[in-house]
C-alpha cells in the first residue's frame, strides 16, 4: 500500500465516549484507564495486547490504535450495537507524528509485521485489507490470517491529538441524531454498509 492510497483511518468508539474524546484526543489504552469511559474492546484480545511489545518501541497498550480499514471483524462483531457505536474518521497526516507505526494486520496477533511510519505502509496488502468479506468457505486458517490482515493498524504514541479527528461514521439516523446532540460541531456521515447494516 502506499501513502496515496490511506485517504483516512478509523477509530471505532462508543458514541458516548466521543465528548472525552473531542476533549483529550483518542488515547492509549493505558492513559485512557485514567479516566472513566465507556469500552467496547474484546476482553480476550486487550489481554493478549496488554503483553505485546512493539519491536523497537513500546509496549502496545501504550499507543492508540487506528484501523486501515474500520470495516474489519472487530467492526462486525460489535454489529448487534450499530446505534451506540461510530467510527471517527482520522487524517492520514498522523504518519507524520513521531515514532509511529504501521503494521500488517491486528497488532494483538502472533504473526505481524511492525514498520515505521509512514514507509511501514508498504507492509500492507491493500486488496486484502480492503477485501469486502474476509471469509474463505473451507479454509479456516486462509480465514484466519485474512481476518488478521484486515485489521491493519496505524499506532500512535500515547496520543491522537484531536486536531487530526475529522469527521464520524454512523450506521443509521438514530446514532446520527445522538453523535449530533453530543458533537454538534463534528461533521457526521452515515454509513449502514461500513457497519453491516
Amino acid at each position: 500500500m502506499t501513502r496515496d492510497e490511506l485517504h483516512e483511518l478509523g477509530y471505532i468508539v462508543p458514541i458516548a465516549t466521543v465528548p472525552s474524546i473531542l476533549q483529550r484526543g483518542i488515547l492509549s489504552h493505558r492513559r485512557a484507564e485514567r479516566f472513566q469511559h465507556q469500552s467496547i474492546a474484546l476482553e480476550g484480545v486487550q489481554d493478549r495486547r496488554a503483553r505485546k511489545v512493539v519491536p523497537n518501541g513500546r509496549p502496545l497498550h501504550e499507543y492508540a490504535n487506528l484501523y486501515i480499514c474500520p470495516r474489519n471483524p472487530m467492526l462486525l462483531r460489535r454489529s448487534g450495537m450499530h446505534d451506540q457505536i461510530c467510527v471517527l474518521q482520522v487524517s492520514p497526516s498522523v504518519l507524520d507524528i513521531a515514532d509511529v507505526v504501521v503494521t500488517d494486520g491486528n497488532a494483538g496477533s502472533k504473526y505481524v509485521r511492525f514498520g515505521p511510519a509512514p514507509s511501514g505502509l508498504a507492509l500492507v496488502d491493500r486488496e486484502r485489507t480492503f477485501a469486502r468479506w474476509w471469509a474463505h468457505p473451507g479454509d479456516e486458517i486462509e480465514k484466519w490470517r485474512h481476518s488478521v490482515e484486515k485489521c491493519a493498524e496505524v499506532l500512535v504514541p500515547d496520543v491522537v491529538p484531536v486536531q487530526y479527528i475529522t469527521g464520524a461514521y454512523v450506521s443509521c439516523d438514530l446514532s446520527r441524531q445522538g453523535l449530533q446532540m453530543l458533537a454538534p460541531d463534528l461533521a457526521i456521515t452515515v454509513d449502514a454498509d461500513l457497519f453491516s447494516q
